[in-house]
């Protein structure tokens, strides 16, 4: 397989031939972007890559990679850029698709810019669920699905680091006019219909 280096050059070649359409996904936690990417995966035929299920996955693995995102995520702490954007990568190298959501990621200014200089990728656009910290709280504290980051403290210490680091991100998309914002704290087929507009191609939308 050569040198770690020598493969990460190879795949990076690959993903640019393979030109791959990618839209960001951000939102605070439990704002509802699985739920809404579950429904563009069906309807507009992306791939859906949570960068979070990407990051349990390899700790499920026992990895040394994996035990150190599992302290991170543990803390609070967000996961060195390098390490995400690698897992990524082979993702998308791995589909047969040339269309990715990506959830979750980047989570602040330094995984931007590293994602964009090691994929040579910029997004089509970033979709921003944006909902109430108090809404988010409570479907992160009612969906019980047995994660040991869904207590109360850890919850308002995500909140706070998406706060402080996604919110840039957001800011530097917009000045490029690449934000597509969402009002996430309606129900989710109020929700879904406006990100369909999102994603209908504009001559659908325009009767000529």
């Amino acid at each position: 397989m050569g040198t770690v280096s020598v493969a990460n050059k190879d795949i990076n070649v690959s993903l640019a031939e393979k030109k791959p359409r990618v839209v960001f996904v951000l939102g605070g936690p439990g704002s509802g972007k699985g739920t809404q990417c579950a429904n563009i995966v069906e309807h507009f035929h992306y791939t859906h890559l949570s960068a979070g299920d990407l990051l349990r996955a390899e700790i499920k693995s026992g990895s040394e990679n994996g035990t150190m995102i599992q302290n991170m995520i543990k803390e609070g702490k967000i996961v060195p850029s390098e390490v995400t954007i690698k897992l990524l990568q082979k993702a998308m190298l791995e589909s047969d698709n040339d269309k990715f959501l990506i959830d979750g990621f980047p989570r602040n200014e330094e995984n931007r810019a590293a994602f964009e200089a090691v994929t040579k990728i910029e997004p089509e656009f970033v979709l921003f669920f944006n909902c109430p910290e108090e809404e988010m709280e409570k479907r992160l504290l009612s969906r019980n699905q047995g994660r040991e980051d869904d207590n109360i403290e850890t919850i308002r210490k995500r909140f706070n680091v998406f706060l402080k680091s996604s919110l840039p991100v957001i800011e530097h998309y917009k000045a490029k006019e690449k934000v597509r914002e969402i009002e996430a704290a309606k129900p989710i087929g109020e929700v879904f219909e406006a990100v369909k507009v999102v994603f209908t191609p504009k001559a659908e939308k325009v009767v000529a």
